[in-house]
């Protein structure tokens, strides 16, 4: 009988160590889950940011694409501003070039930021993402109207050369 208790005292033991092993391995998986989910909402929010940054950057460039063509219209009057209206259709070409690249930087961070809520989807990460998706709809729509800029004052450019 002395011997079968042993044994069970034995097994107990063993189910007690394994237990403990258990506890440790669990907290240790949950102490790097609530790491990777911080690390998670830190790049979500950060996506969101940099997609309104360049959401920014692509109104910006859209206003420097109006002002070249406002300048290129005005300098259309007068035909010794030839060089002016040139110049005035280049930086307008590269605004709106910068615009769709602010455009292209705010969809991306709006997809990792996307990306992000697939994988734990979260309130706070939902918000996010929800604002880099509406940043990166304004950025591509500064975009569009930026390279609708460019393209009238190009308009301006060639008809000034025709009637040079």
């Amino acid at each position: 009988m002395s011997q079968s208790l042993d044994e069970v005292y034995k097994k107990l033991e063993l189910l007690q160590a394994d237990l403990e092993d258990l506890r440790n391995t669990y907290k240790g998986v949950s102490k790097h889950y609530a790491e990777a989910l911080n690390s998670l909402k830190e790049l979500t929010l950060q996506s969101s940011e940099a997609a309104k940054r360049s959401a920014r950057s692509a109104e910006q460039s859209r206003i420097a694409a109006s002002n070249a063509m406002n300048a290129a219209k005005d300098a259309s009057r007068n035909p010794a501003f030839l060089m002016v209206v040139e110049l005035s259709v280049r930086a307008s070409v590269s605004a709106a070039v910068a615009a769709i690249e602010a455009a292209a930087a705010a969809a991306a961070a709006a997809a990792a930021a996307a990306l992000a809520v697939s994988q734990h989807a979260e309130d706070s990460l939902l918000k996010a993402s929800t604002e880099a998706a509406a940043a990166s709809r304004m950025a591509a729509d500064s975009a569009a109207e930026a390279v609708k800029l460019s393209n009238e004052a190009r308009e301006i450019g060639e008809l000034i050369k025709k009637e040079s």
